[in-house]
C-alpha cells in the first residue's frame, strides 16, 4: 500500500456540510501533515485551501434511502470517494454523510473483505486513563447470527490492535447478566461458539452498566441492541452534563463551586466528546471507512481523516483479513 496516497473526505456529506467539512480537510492537511482529496460538486466547495477536489456532480441526502441512493446516483460524492479506495487512489474514505449511504457505497464499490458474513460498526467507547473499548455492532445489522457475533469479535480484536496497539484483545459479549445461561438464544449460542473459538480471549458476558468501565476491549452484539445501547450512553451523558451546566448557574455558590471544579471537570468532557473520537469503523470491506458523525464540525473531520490515515497505513484491513482467514 502507498502510504502517500490521500484520504478520500466526502465534502457533501453531513448537516454541516461543505463549509465545515472543507475546513476540517484543511486543516487536517495542515496540522496532520496527511494528504486529503475533497469530493463533490467543485462549486459547492469553492475554496478548497490548495486541495485536491475529486469532481462529483451529485449528492446523497441524509433521508434518502440509502440502497437506492448509491444505485441511482453513481455519480454522488459518497460512490465515487468509496471508488478512490477500491481503485488505490485514496487510502481511506471519511464520511459525515448518511450513514446507510456511507455504508452501502463501501460494501457495493469496494466490496466484503473474503469470508465476511456481514460489515459491521466498530465504535469507541471511552474509558478514563486508558485506550477506548470498541462497541460493535453497532447498528449496521439489525439482526445476526451467533457466527457474525464470532467474526465481529475476530475483527474488533485486529482492530483494537492497529488502532490503539493492544494485542490480543478482551472480547465480552453484551446479555442481560454475567453468568452464560442468561440472555437470549442468540446470545447463550454465540456466548458457546465464542467460548470455543481458538485465537478469542472471550472473557464472558458483561452488561449495559459495564460499558463505561473498560472491563473488555472488545464488546460484541447484533446491531439493533448494541445502537440502542450506544444512543442511550449517548444520551445519558448529554443529560448530565446539561444538569451540571445548569447547577453551576444556580446562584453565586454554585458559580463558585464551578470556578474549582471546572478545569477538573474539562478533561473528562473532552473524553467523552464524540468530535474527538473520530467517529465509528465499518469492518469487513475492502478498505478503510471512517463513519463520522452527521452534525460533525471541523475539528470532528480532523480526528476522523487522523484515525482514517492511521489505521490505513497500520495494516487494518490486511488485518481484519487474517483475523476471519482462522475460523
Amino acid at each position: 500500500m502507498a502510504v502517500d496516497l490521500p484520504v478520500a473526505v466526502d465534502a457533501m456529506g453531513g448537516d454541516n456540510a461543505p463549509g465545515e467539512i472543507v475546513l476540517g480537510a484543511r486543516m487536517a492537511a495542515d496540522e496532520l501533515g496527511v494528504r486529503v482529496v475533497l469530493v463533490g460538486l467543485p462549486e459547492a466547495i469553492g475554496d478548497a485551501g490548495g486541495l485536491e477536489i475529486l469532481p462529483a456532480s451529485e449528492v446523497i441526502g441524509m433521508e434518502e434511502d440509502p440502497a437506492q441512493g448509491v444505485r441511482r446516483k453513481k455519480d454522488s460524492s459518497l460512490v465515487r470517494a468509496a471508488e478512490a479506495v477500491r481503485d488505490g487512489r485514496a487510502l481511506a474514505m471519511v464520511s459525515a454523510g448518511n450513514t446507510g449511504a456511507t455504508m452501502a457505497s463501501a460494501l457495493l464499490r469496494m466490496g466484503r473483505l473474503k469470508g465476511v458474513v456481514r460489515p459491521a460498526i466498530a465504535t469507541p467507547i471511552p474509558n478514563i486513563g486508558s485506550h477506548p473499548s470498541l462497541l460493535l455492532d453497532a447498528g449496521a445489522n439489525a439482526e445476526c447470527t451467533a457466527a457474525m457475533l464470532v467474526q465481529f469479535a475476530q475483527m474488533g480484536a485486529a482492530y483494537s490492535a492497529a488502532r490503539y496497539g493492544v494485542s490480543g484483545a478482551s472480547v465480552a459479549l453484551l446479555s442481560i447478566g454475567e453468568e452464560k445461561s442468561k440472555g437470549s438464544p442468540l446470545v447463550k449460542e454465540a456466548h458457546a461458539l465464542l467460548d470455543d473459538t481458538p485465537g478469542i480471549r472471550f472473557i464472558g458476558n458483561v452488561e449495559g452498566r459495564d460499558l463505561l468501565t473498560g472491563v473488555a476491549d472488545v464488546v460484541v452484539t447484533d446491531g439493533f441492541t448494541g445502537n440502542v445501547a450506544l444512543k442511550t450512553l449517548e444520551g445519558a451523558l448529554r443529560f448530565l452534563m446539561d444538569q451540571l451546566v445548569a447547577a453551576f448557574g444556580i446562584d453565586e455558590d454554585t458559580a463558585k463551586a464551578a470556578e474549582v471544579m471546572l478545569p477538573h471537570l474539562a478533561p473528562l468532557v473532552a473524553e467523552f466528546d464524540p468530535e474527538n473520537t473520530g467517529g465509528a469503523m465499518l469492518l469487513g470491506v475492502d478498505g478503510v471507512c471512517v463513519i463520522s458523525h452527521g452534525s460533525s464540525s471541523a475539528r470532528a473531520i480532523v480526528s476522523a481523516v487522523r484515525v482514517a490515515h492511521d489505521v490505513a497505513v497500520a495494516g487494518l484491513v490486511e488485518g481484519l483479513a487474517a483475523s476471519v482467514a482462522t475460523r
